[in-house]
């Protein structure tokens, strides 16, 4: 629905998660009392101030006006000769102001005010980035705590959570969508409070200046409303389209790119041409119009607004020439209403951050609610829940039983329904079969990757489910057909298999592995830098790293899946002397394709649809002429196919 990289625009239970949402910032309640009261007191502080600019107006007007009067009257006196001499307007104006005849202009008391309109809006920014400072670091540490809950949560989820889900969209969960959660707790959420807040003190002022300007200022709202509500759906259908035309171009351009060389050797470039073309006119058409539409908003709405301030003007100037509101008033109430705007635009601007950052916390819970694997014996005897967890004796011998195994990925579908085996120490146990007979599966089942639904299966005689996970596999080696290397050296990609290791027992396993043959011919020999997974090596460099990690952590129980298969013959060689010396004195599970490679394996299990149908050395299987003889001979016959002669539901390799 969100896709694997981008954060989501829209959440599917927006309160819900909302409300979560803040929950977790419960935990810095006091702190975010403190924000509050700075936000509010800022408020209040610039919300105020226009009103004593006002004030200072008045000042400056009615002092200009009494500088023109005869000094010694009394302001009773100058109104009434002013409406025995006709001119009635002008006394109703002077009524409704505060003067002295005669006076003039009080200088003292305009710097006062506008000192104190300084000190207001001073005072305002120095809270405003107080409280700014503040939730900075009430977001920062929700956000940490965040991030470690998830840390946390990923490593008790089970195997069964990654294989269902898409790995990119798990990145994108504990990455994008985290930072988008931060981003708009860090700028979508002072600012929306700040806005609300400061539209709700104009209102206020405005309505305890005049009702009826508020009133009229109040009109341009459902207005904005209806064209953003009209112009914006159609912007945004339009904006879509230009998005996914956007998708196409791009991906034609990456395909002309990246098959630049195929392009060129087909001869196909006026082809690739015009097909760029068209696409790009469709995005230039699709962009014009959203373009266009979107464009329209801005003027309609200033226009909208312009209407509202002619209105204040002229209503504000007939009041004041009626003597209902003095010149400082008015000049207050149109600033209010030019401040109005701003905040509304803030408030609407945020809210699609807001929107979304709410979305990506949605997604962010939906993996901490994840299912967790179910938790080891030693957990549960802490809680006193169960019996304390089984032990291993020492040493390990590598003894693997299967007893009458059950498993399932899914319970409608059953792959392992009776599954029994004994694999004894020392023992290279192989086991081959097409793709989806349950080969990975079986391996992990050992390493309780998942866990069976019936049956035991007993490492030296104890079940394992009895044990630790971490005791389990502490004692079992993997080695993987992809080959993982991970960012540091290569005697860190080593001494990964046991951190204790010290360098001279990294170069003993590198030398027993065949890795040090070619370290030698690196640059900085084990200090070389593994680049991007290890694309500055070869695969079979890099597999070869992978078993002499495997080999210093020193396992009973070995387990090789498919590490040869992507390596050229030569190479392979190298691997196989390698892991042969890697499965010396312990048990090995092989799984593999070529089964040229595992003719020398004391036992040889061949698997279809989960169960085995065939067990024995090499020979012994090879005179039987049943499956194995089928997969054996399918390798050395053209054109056969081993899986289509046995066809079982593909499920899991």
């Amino acid at each position: 629905m969100w896709g694997d990289s981008a954060p989501p625009r829209r959440a599917q239970a927006f309160w819900p998660s909302a409300m979560r949402l803040l929950r977790q910032l419960a935990t810095e309640k006091t702190a975010l009392v403190v924000v509050f009261i700075m936000v509010v007191i800022a408020v209040v502080l610039s919300v105020w101030a226009p009103r004593i600019l006002g004030e200072a107006m008045d000042v400056i007007f009615s002092g200009a006006i009494s500088a023109q009067m005869p000094e010694g009257a009394t302001r009773e006196q100058v109104i009434e000769g002013l409406v025995a001499a006709g001119q009635t307007q002008f006394a109703d104006m002077l009524s409704g102001m505060d003067f002295t005849p005669g006076e003039g202009i009080d200088f003292g008391r305009l710097s006062v005010l506008i000192g104190i309109v300084l000190a207001m809006y001073a005072v305002a920014q120095v809270f405003m980035w107080l409280q700014g400072r503040l939730l900075n670091d009430v977001v920062m540490r929700v956000i940490y705590r965040l991030r470690d809950d998830i840390e946390k949560k990923i490593n008790r989820l089970p195997l069964s959570y990654v294989d269902s889900n898409s790995r990119g969209d798990i990145l994108s969960r504990t990455t994008n969508d985290v930072d988008n959660v931060q981003a708009a707790l860090q700028q979508a959420f002072t600012s929306v409070v700040y806005s609300v807040l400061t539209i709700i003190g104009i209102i206020i002022m405005m309505f305890s200046l005049s009702w009826q300007l508020a009133l009229i200022a109040l009109i341009a709202l459902p207005l904005s409303g209806i064209v953003v509500g009209i112009i914006g759906t159609k912007s945004q259908r339009l904006f879509t389209h230009q998005w996914r035309n956007t998708g196409r171009l791009n991906g034609h351009i990456e395909e002309a790119f990246t098959g630049h060389e195929l392009v060129t050797a087909f001869g196909r470039q006026q082809e690739m041409g015009e097909r760029f073309d068209t696409r790009n006119e469709e995005l230039y058409a699709a962009s014009f119009k959203a373009q266009f539409y979107s464009g329209m908003i801005m003027p309609i709405m200033q226009w909208v607004s312009y209407l509202g301030y002619v209105g204040i003007a002229v209503i504000g100037g007939l009041r004041v020439a009626n003597g209902q509101m003095t010149l400082g008033a008015v000049t207050a109430f149109i600033q209010y209403s030019r401040e109005f705007n701003q905040p509304l635009g803030q408030v609407a601007g945020m809210a699609n951050m807001l929107i979304s950052g709410v979305a990506s916390a949605e997604r962010v819970f939906e993996l901490l609610d994840a299912e967790e694997q179910t938790p080891d014996l030693a957990e549960l005897a802490a809680r006193g829940e169960a019996a304390e967890p089984a032990a291993l004796s020492e040493p390990v011998r590598g003894q693997i039983e299967f007893d009458h195994v059950a498993f399932s990925y899914v319970p409608e579908e059953p792959l392992i329904t009776d599954l029994s085996l004994r694999a004894e120490p020392g023992q290279v146990v192989a086991i081959v079969g097409p793709t989806g007979a349950g080969k990975t599966t079986l391996v992990n089942l050992i390493m309780r990757f998942y866990e069976i639904q019936g049956g035991q299966i007993r490492l030296d005689g104890v079940d394992t489910s009895r044990l630790e996970r971490g005791e389990l596999r502490s004692r079992i080696g993997m080695v993987l057909q992809d080959a993982v290397l991970f960012s540091g050296t290569i005697m860190e990609n080593i001494r990964y298999g046991r951190l204790d290791a010290t360098d001279e027992e990294v170069i003993t396993a590198a030398k027993a592995t065949y890795v040090d043959r070619f370290v030698h011919t690196l640059p900085d020999g084990y200090q070389t830098l593994i680049e991007n997974g290890g694309e500055n090596i070869s695969a079979g460099e890099r597999q070869l790293i992978t078993i002499a990690r495997a080999f210093i952590a020193d396992p009973a129980l070995l387990i090789l899946d498919e590490a040869t298969s992507s390596v050229d013959t030569r190479t392979e060689l190298l691997v196989q002397q390698g892991m042969a010396a890697l499965r010396s004195d312990r048990t090995s599970f092989v799984i593999a394709h070529r089964l040229s490679t595992i003719r020398q394996a004391d036992l040889i299990l061949v698997m279809e649809h989960g169960a085995i149908v065939e067990q024995g050395t090499h020979r012994e299987l090879l005179a039987r002429e049943g499956a194995y003889h089928r997969l054996y001979m399918s390798q050395f016959s053209e054109g056969s196919d081993p899986d289509a002669e046995i066809a079982p539901p593909a499920r899991k390799a």
